[in-house]
C-alpha cells in the first residue's frame, strides 16, 4: 500500500521518503517505530518549546531519564497452543514485539505453564489454533480443560486478547480460540483488544492483531519514566533476522527426482520427491515440514473459464499491492477453486441471480449447506446455481488465497546435504459425478518433472522432535504417508551414532505393492539402527488388521519400553488412526500396568506434558 499526498498530511518529500522506509521493515521495527513516534510526540508535547529532532530523543543519556515518556506495563504472559508450529512462531513475534516496548515477557506453550500463576498476570495473550472437529491442538488440552474447570481462577483485572487460528473449510472455525476468548471474558478478564480469526491464510490477519496489541498495551500505559536509550537496546536486543526465504517468499528449489513408490498393480501411487536446496540457505531438522505452493489443475481452470465465457487473457489485479495478472494464471497459481467454505457461499450469493442459493446460506440450513460443500467446487457451485453476474475483477473479492500444503519431511540433512525429500500420496476420488484430484499431490504425482522448479518454504515444528537423549528408545507409529518423518528420524539417529532402541509400527494395504520405503527398513534393520519393525497389510488378510491392533498384540512389551523411558511418535489421519492408537496406548498402559482407563489415560497425557508423546496429524 503506497502514502499518497492525497490521502495524508504529509509533503511530497515526506511521503516519497515514508514510501520507500516502510516496506523494508520488519514487523518488530514496525511495532518498535510505532512505539517511539508515541513517545517521542509525547516528548515533544510536554517538555519542551521546540519540537524534539530524532538524534535529541537517541542521545538522550541513561542518567537523565524523562519523567512524561510513557511507561509501558512491565510484564505480559504469552501463551500459545500449536499443532504445526504456526501459533508458536506467531506468539514468537508477538513477544520481540512487546519486548521493544520494555515489556517482561513469558512466553510459554499451554501444556507447560503453571496455572498457579494465571491469576497474578497483567496482561495475557493467546494464540492457538483449532484441530480436527473444532478440538484445542494437543499441546493446549489440559490448559483448555484446565480454564473451562471450576478451579479456574477468576481473572478480575487481567486484561486479555485472543489470536485464533483455523480454516473456514471447517465447519468449527477457529472454535478453540472462540472457546478461550469467550472463557477469559467469564472469568473476569478485561478484553482490550478484540479476538481475531484467520483463515488459513494468516499473515496479514495476524500483523494486525500483533499490531492492535501493541497499540493498545502502549495506550494503557501510565506515566512514568522511561528512559528512551534503554527502549532502543531493547529493540536492538530483540530484533529477530528473518530469513530470506519464507512463508511469505518462498524458495523456487529444483526437483531432483520423482518417483513412484508403489509397485506394479497397486491402486495407490505415491511420490518420493527429492528437492535441492542448495545455495538456499535453507535448513530443516527431523520433524520439521515443508511447504508446497501448488498449481491448480490446468482443465479445471479452462472448464470455470469456458464456463463463465471469460477472455483467458484478460489482466485482474491479484495482490493488495496491485500485482497483475491474466485472469487464467491468477486461476491456476493464486486463487482456490477446490474447496468451498460458507465464507465464500455468502459472498457468492450477491453474483448469483438464483434464490437457493440464499436459501441454502440461511443459517436454518446448516445441515444442508454442510453437505453441499463437501467435496464439491468452484465449478460445481457456478454450475447449480446460475445465472451469475460474476466478472473477472470480482475474483479477488469471491476467494481466497491458495493456501501451501504442509508435507513432513522424510529425509536427514545430516545425511542428505542440501537437499529435502517428501513423500506424497496422490489423492483421486469421484464425488458428483465428477473425478476429483488433490490439488498438490495431482500438481506433484501428474505434472512435476525433475528439473522443474516448485516454491516452497520450511516449516519448523518444534512439537514434533526426536528425544535429545540419543539413548533413548523411541515408538514411531506411521501407516502410509505418516512414515515419511520417521525415515528423516532413523537417517538423522544413524548419522549421528544414536544407540538408543527404536520400533516402527507400519501399515498400508497390500505387503508386495504398498510397502513405502521397504529397502531402507530392511537395510537399518540389519545395521541395527531400527530395532524392531512391525506392519500391518490391511487387504492381505480375510479381516483387516491394522497398526493399532499390532500394537495391542505386543502389548506387553511396548509397555515395557514405556516404562524404560520411550518416546511416542504418531504421524498420520487424525479422525481415524490416531485416535485409534491413542484407544490402544491407554489400553495397553491400564492392562501391563494394572490401572484403570482413567489412571491409564492420565499416564499418557502425563506422557504429552513430558514431551514423550508426540503427534504430528492431519
Amino acid at each position: 500500500m503506497q502514502l499518497q499526498v492525497t490521502n495524508s498530511p504529509f509533503t511530497s518529500e515526506q511521503t516519497e521518503l515514508i514510501n520507500k522506509l516502510l516496506p523494508t521493515l520488519t514487523d518488530v521495527q514496525m511495532s518498535w517505530l510505532a512505539g517511539y513516534l508515541s513517545a517521542y510526540r509525547m516528548v515533544s508535547a510536554n517538555t519542551l518549546t521546540a519540537p524534539l529532532t530524532v538524534n535529541d530523543v537517541l542521545a538522550i543519556p541513561p542518567a537523565a531519564p524523562v519523567s512524561v515518556v510513557t511507561q509501558v506495563p512491565r510484564e505480559a504472559t504469552i501463551l500459545f497452543g500449536s499443532q504445526t508450529g504456526n501459533a508458536q512462531r506467531l506468539a514468537s513475534r508477538l513477544a520481540e514485539s512487546l519486548k521493544t516496548q520494555g515489556i517482561t515477557v513469558t512466553l510459554s506453550a499451554m501444556n507447560q505453564y503453571k496455572t498457579n500463576q494465571l491469576k497474578k498476570v497483567d496482561y495475557l495473550f493467546v494464540l492457538v489454533s483449532t484441530h480436527g472437529e473444532g478440538d484445542p491442538p494437543d499441546n493446549a488440552l489440559t490448559f483448555h480443560e484446565y480454564l473451562h474447570s471450576k478451579r479456574a481462577p477468576k481473572l478480575d483485572g487481567v486484561k486479555f486478547s485472543v489470536l485464533a487460528l483455523g480454516d473456514t473449510s471447517y465447519e468449527f472455525f477457529c472454535k478453540t480460540g472462540q472457546d478461550f476468548d469467550s472463557r477469559l471474558a467469564e472469568l473476569g478478564g478485561e478484553r482490550i483488544t478484540d479476538r481475531v480469526d484467520c483463515d488459513v491464510d494468516f499473515e496479514e490477519s495476524a500483523a494486525g492483531w500483533i499490531a492492535s496489541v501493541n497499540r493498545a498495551v502502549s495506550s494503557a500505559a501510565t506515566p512514568a519514566s522511561l528512559n528512551a536509550a534503554d527502549t532502543t537496546s531493547a529493540a536492538a536486543e530483540s530484533s529477530v533476522v528473518e530469513p530470506i526465504y519464507s512463508r511469505n517468499n518462498p524458495y523456487m528449489a529444483e526437483v531432483l527426482e520423482n518417483l513412484d513408490l508403489n509397485g506394479r498393480g497397486s491402486d495407490r501411487e505415491t511420490r518420493h520427491v527429492e528437492i535441492s536446496l542448495e545455495d538456499s540457505g535453507l535448513t530443516y531438522s527431523p520433524g520439521d515440514a515443508v511447504g508446497v505452493y501448488p498449481q491448480n489443475d490446468p482443465t479445471l481452470v479452462d472448464e470455470l473459464i469456458s464456463f463463465l465465457k471469460w477472455n483467458p487473457e484478460e489482466v485482474v489485479v491479484t495482490g493488495k499491492n496491485g500485482e497483475t495478472s491474466s485472469v487464467r494464471d491468477a486461476l491456476l497459481h493464486y486463487y482456490e477453486i477446490t474447496v468451498l467454505t460458507k465464507p465464500l457461499l455468502e459472498k457468492a450469493v450477491a453474483f448469483s441471480g438464483n434464490d437457493k442459493l440464499a436459501e441454502l446460506v440461511n443459517p436454518d440450513n446448516k445441515e444442508a449447506l454442510r453437505s453441499y460443500v463437501k467435496a464439491r467446487d468452484l465449478l460445481d457451485l457456478l454450475r447449480d446455481f446460475q445465472p451469475w453476474t460474476i466478472v473477472p475483477g470480482d475474483l479477488s473479492t469471491l476467494l481466497r488465497k491458495l493456501p501451501p500444503r504442509l508435507y513432513s519431511i522424510a529425509s536427514s540433512l545430516n545425511a542428505h546435504p542440501d537437499e529435502v525429500h517428501l513423500t506424497v500420496r496422490k489423492v483421486e476420488y469421484e464425488a458428483h459425478e465428477r473425478e476429483r484430484k488433490g490439488v498438490t499431490s495431482g500438481y506433484i504425482a501428474e505434472r512435476l518433472v525433475p528439473g522443474d522448479k516448485l516454491p516452497i518454504f520450511i516449516q519448523q515444528n518444534p512439537n514434533f522432535k526426536p528425544p535429545v537423549n540419543p539413548d533413548s528408545p523411541v515408538i514411531m507409529i506411521g501407516p502410509g504417508t505418516g512414515v515419511a518423518p520417521f525415515r528423516a528420524f532413523l537417517e538423522d539417529r544413524e548419522e549421528l551414532g544414536a544407540t538408543g532402541k527404536s520400533w516402527l509400527f507400519y501399515g498400508d494395504r497390500h505387503f508386495v505393492t504398498d510397502f513405502l520405503y521397504q529397502t531402507d527398513w530392511q537395510r537399518m534393520l540389519k545395521a541395527g539402527v531400527l530395532s524392531k519393525l512391525d506392519v500391518a497389510f490391511s487387504r492381505d488378510t480375510e479381516e483387516k488388521v491394522y497398526v493399532q491392533q499390532r500394537m495391542l498384540e505386543h502389548g506387553e512389551e511396548v509397555y515395557n519400553w514405556l516404562q524404560d523411558g520411550a518416546h511416542v511418535y504418531v504421524c498420520g489421519d487424525e479422525k481415524y488412526m490416531a485416535h485409534d492408537v491413542q484407544s490402544a496406548l491407554i489400553e495397553i498402559i491400564g492392562q501391563y500396568g494394572g490401572k484403570s482407563p482413567e489412571v491409564a489415560a492420565a499416564y499418557l497425557s502425563e506422557l504429552q506434558e513430558q514431551g514423550r508423546y508426540q503427534r504430528d496429524v492431519y
